[in-house]
């Protein structure tokens, strides 16, 4: 959870307040130590623009190692807390 609360630390000193539009969904799950993180963007595009922009450098400076995420397509988003398009 530390390295997490820093990686948002390191966001918000170098960018915009919040995320950015194109993050349509994100969360935290798992217990500790092994807290993963799951996201959904508008695009691969716009995630990779992100990950260039700043996340993989901020996820380096906390400490997370990784390899580099797994993508998958979404085919399919709905629920009570996402607006209809």
């Amino acid at each position: 959870r530390e390295q997490y609360d820093k990686v948002n630390a390191i966001l918000r000193e170098n960018g915009p307040d919040g995320p950015p539009p194109s993050l349509q969904f994100h969360v935290m799950f798992g217990e500790e130590p092994d807290l993963r993180v799951s996201e959904v963007w508008a695009s691969e595009d716009t995630w990779q623009q992100a990950w260039d922009g700043g996340l993989k450098d901020a996820l380096a400076t906390a400490g997370v190692e990784l390899p580099e995420p797994q993508k998958f397509p979404v085919h399919e988003v709905w629920g009570s807390r996402v607006a209809d398009e």
